[in-house]
């Protein structure tokens, strides 16, 4: 698996950003270049935890916004797909990030995410800094949902900087060595 100190792997895939067929659009790897990333990686479109996350991550994207981070959600469906569910899920009709179709599973396999008995992506979450090196990986197994405000939490100490302790949050100081 690809893990923290990598470069984030090249893509070109085709995103979903509306619900109409001219919300097609295509994002690669220089997309949003030198700014922060978020990608987040579900498991099947039309499945049960997967949109209580989706949603979760849209409703905190003026935070991520306000960060100066990208969002970006991936699956191995197809962006045809991505958008029959957008239009037929009331929690993902005006997503505020692209629906990103790794419908090859060439991105998903060269970070190592693939569940080996299912063949579709592990629920992993990447932070990836404006020079494009992993900073923060996390992996669940299909059934259990992540925490985007955890998400939220880390990108904000590693664009704070410093040592940051156990609990941290946004406005407390970093640890200061003597």
């Amino acid at each position: 698996m690809l893990t923290i100190g990598s470069k984030f792997p090249d893509y070109d895939l085709t995103g979903v950003t509306t619900n109409e067929m001219s919300g097609f659009k295509n994002f690669t790897s220089k997309t949003h270049e030198g700014k922060w990333k978020v990608y987040f990686f579900w498991p099947k479109d039309f499945t049960f935890v997967c949109p209580t996350e989706i949603e979760e991550f849209a409703r905190l994207m003026p935070d991520f916004k306000a960060a100066d981070t990208a969002v970006y959600g991936v699956s191995t469906d197809s962006e045809f797909v991505h958008m029959a569910w957008r239009n037929a899920h009331p929690g993902l009709n005006a997503l505020p990030f692209p629906m990103l179709s790794d419908i090859t599973r060439d991105l998903s396999f060269e970070l190592g995410i693939i569940h080996r008995d299912e063949g579709v992506c592990l629920r992993a979450t990447y932070i990836v800094d404006p020079e494009g090196i992993v900073r923060h990986v996390s992996v669940n197994d299909l059934n259990v949902g992540r925490n985007p405000e955890e998400t939220l939490r880390i990108l904000k100490g590693f664009q704070d900087g410093g040592l940051m302790p156990c609990n941290w949050h946004p406005g407390q100081k970093a640890l200061e060595i003597s």
